[in-house]
């Protein structure tokens, strides 16, 4: 007999459960539970659009419109309502002949009063003589972060051609719930691609901008018979186990990794002049070209921008920003530029494009008083020094960093402006040595790697704990603006070495690729929010990190397959999935003058087991009473970060098989076996 309801369960099917007594008092803290339904779940040759499930209690539908979905595809959106105990669901498309449809709610259901969520609840029925049962379960998590993704679409095409993901709604389609896990319900036997998608437009195909997953290979679902062990409370209070048959539905362990691909159709996003001497351009896509600019009219008509402004250049070439050196531009008010540039086509080509754009800036009106103000100021400015030398009425703002200098950084210059030439020996650098300022040998200033124009750099070999003096002597740092610097002279200390941690990560589990070569891996020490503070190559199975803060850090490795040094994310005409990410389980809190050695088997755990909960933000909503606070997620560590429960879970999972694996021509871990997709 077909089962009345398919649900997910949360211990593993192969494994006896111990059902345990509710303690503490009367607070429910169970789901609703089904009573019937119209059609019955597993009912055949149905005609009728309008289904009705009835629970045990009044129940609430928790965004219905995002979360509940109905296989096959739905063209028009359902009407899905909810009224005390009821859930009504209203098909709009004329119900296909011979077709099993399933309507999945995920974990869209909880109860009025306490909010219990009924997890991975879905009904079924068919139109024909029979009902198609086979299921596709998983996991979807995001590729760089391994988040749980909430609420995604999943879906299966049985065309097994790569052009069916953009060109053809899915065979039958499920949502993830709040752990990322998906059961795609009510399938054929045959072979299938599975693919999630973030469906922004809900054609239930996918758009280059759109987040996707992918799994590599075909999936062929089948059935398993099993034996179940449940333990059920006798009268008498005493435990009776009893065992009996059951299914369990394969594969179970899907993972997908989703990724997006960063494509962005290219295009002039905005342009401005924010100062009389700067004007802005920005793109929506990084480009390797920079475009043509010229001056459209007027006395400089033809003349191309790099003979009057000087450029400062983002790293992906997105974001411009020219410094007007002229003095007759800079005053015209209203510049009209005519702008050459690669923008995307119609036919999703790169083609160029001439715009003609008009730049205007008008210094804000002033005040009698403000202007009567501004000549007295002016008047009273020393244009000569003492040896009739003129000095501009402005200087260049040209300043050192202050504060304790880090033992492993260069010491920073900022300018207000472009920087045009610095003078040699400009810049001095002194150590105090017994009470004697001493004289350090250095290099010249190089240019910041994020602002060249603007800022420098100077790369000193610092003696830790050490008192240093720098000075740079008057009119030796010049602007694009003839305007040099006023004299610098400022004291600082360096660190010492008792004030920083170091920090080894031993890693093994990383197998070389195809050809029998070890990729690049490289380890990212996170903090807090997930952020990437430091970044180091992992040699000869080391990861080494000198000279860090005292903080709370956590880690993330990848695996660099193309070896260009960087992550890279995935690619769907070239079925290239991103590469490989995973985390370190523990939570690492460094001291002052520690030194700390870790081993990490990248494999221990499951994919799906790995990310501390702490730093995780796609976390389960708490039921209604719960604390998922930050405070209590650090109850899940000792003082010296090691999980204390060793296995940094929702109790959802049983720990007892976090180490399943994803299929054997998959080459890397995969998810926790605990029974999804099966049932009893």
């Amino acid at each position: 007999m077909h089962m009345l309801v398919a649900a997910v369960l949360a211990a593993a099917v192969t494994a006896c459960a111990s059902i345990g007594r509710p303690e503490g008092g009367p607070r429910d803290e169970e789901p609703p539970k089904f009573v019937h339904s119209s059609p019955r779940p597993g009912q055949l040759k149905v005609d009728g659009n309008k289904i009705t499930v009835v629970f045990d209690e009044n129940i609430q539908l928790d965004d219905a419109f995002n979360k509940v979905v109905v296989s096959p595809v739905q063209i028009q959106q359902p009407a899905i309502s909810s009224n005390a105990k009821t859930v009504t669901v209203e098909l709009r498309d004329t119900l296909l002949p011979n077709t099993t449809y399933s309507i999945d709610f995920a974990d869209g259901i909880k109860d009025l009063n306490e909010g219990n969520i009924l997890d991975g609840f879905a009904i079924d029925f068919a139109t024909g003589d029979t009902i198609d049962t086979l299921r596709i379960s998983g996991i979807v998590l995001e590729a760089r972060t391994l988040e749980p993704a909430q609420g995604m679409l999943v879906g299966v095409h049985s065309n097994l051609e790569d052009s069916a993901l953009t060109t053809e709604v899915f065979d039958r389609i499920a949502r993830t719930n709040q752990y990322g896990q998906f059961t795609i319900r009510n399938l054929k036997a045959g072979t299938y691609r599975v693919y999630a998608l973030k469906d922004m437009n809900r054609d239930f195909k996918w758009d280059r901008s759109e987040d996707v997953a992918f799994y590599d290979y075909t999936v062929s679902p089948t059935v398993e018979n099993i034996e179940v062990c449940d333990t059920f409370l006798r009268a008498d209070g005493t435990d009776s186990l009893v065992t009996h048959g059951g299914i369990k539905y394969l594969p179970n362990d899907v993972l997908l990794t989703w990724f997006n691909e960063g494509y962005s159709p290219q295009y002039m996003k905005n342009y401005s002049r924010p100062e009389r001497r700067k004007i802005a351009i920005t793109f929506a896509a990084e480009s390797d070209t920079l475009p043509e600019i010229t001056i459209a009219d007027g006395p400089h008509s033809g003349r191309p921008i790099d003979d009057w402004a000087v450029a400062e250049v983002s790293q992906t070439r997105d974001s411009l920003i020219y410094w007007i050196r002229d003095t007759a531009v800079v005053s015209t008010d209203s510049l009209r530029l005519s702008i050459k540039y690669l923008k995307t086509d119609t036919a999703d080509r790169l083609s160029w494009q001439t715009d003609t754009l008009r730049f205007f800036f008008r210094d804000p009106k002033q005040s009698k008083k403000e202007k009567k103000k501004k000549e007295e100021e002016e008047a009273d400015t020393v244009v000569t020094d003492g040896f009739g030398v003129p000095q501009p009425k402005d200087f260049l703002n040209f300043t050192v960093g202050g504060g304790a200098v880090e033992v492993y950084a260069p010491l920073v210059f900022q300018s207000d402006q472009p920087i045009d030439s610095i003078a040699p020996g400009a810049v001095k650098l002194e150590m105090m040595v017994d009470t004697l300022w001493t004289p350090v040998k250095i290099g010249g200033l190089r240019p910041d790697s994020l602002q060249p124009l603007l800022n420098r750099e100077l790369a000193v070999d610092w003696t830790p704990g050490s008192k240093y003096r720098v000075s740079v002597d008057s009119a030796t740092v010049f602007g694009i603006y003839g305007v040099w610097n006023k004299p610098i002279e400022q004291e600082f200390t360096v660190k010492s070495l008792d004030e920083y941690s170091n920090l080894v990560f031993n890693v093994t589990g990383v197998e070389p690729d195809s050809s029998g070569v070890m990729p690049k891996i490289y380890v990212e020490l996170l903090s807090g929010d997930d952020k990437v503070q430091r970044v180091a190559p992992v040699v000869d199975g080391r990861a080494e990190f000198r000279f860090l803060a005292p903080s709370v850090y956590y880690a993330r490795l990848y695996i660099d397959a193309n070896g260009n040094g960087r992550w890279d994310t995935g690619n769907i005409a070239l079925k290239l999935q991103p590469e490989e990410v995973y985390y370190y389980s523990k939570k690492l809190q460094l001291k002052k003058n520690w030194d700390i050695e870790q081993s990490w088997d990248i494999n221990e755990l499951a994919i799906d087991a790995q990310k501390p909960l702490a730093i995780k933000k796609n976390k389960p909503k708490p039921k209604k009473g719960e604390r998922l606070n930050k405070e209590d997620e650090e109850e899940e560590y000792d003082e010296f970060g090691n999980p204390i429960d060793g296995n940094n879970s929702f109790d959802r999972y049983d720990p007892s098989n976090i180490n399943n694996r994803r299929p054997t021509n998959q080459s890397r871990p995969g998810l926790r076996n605990n029974g999804f997709g099966a049932t009893r």
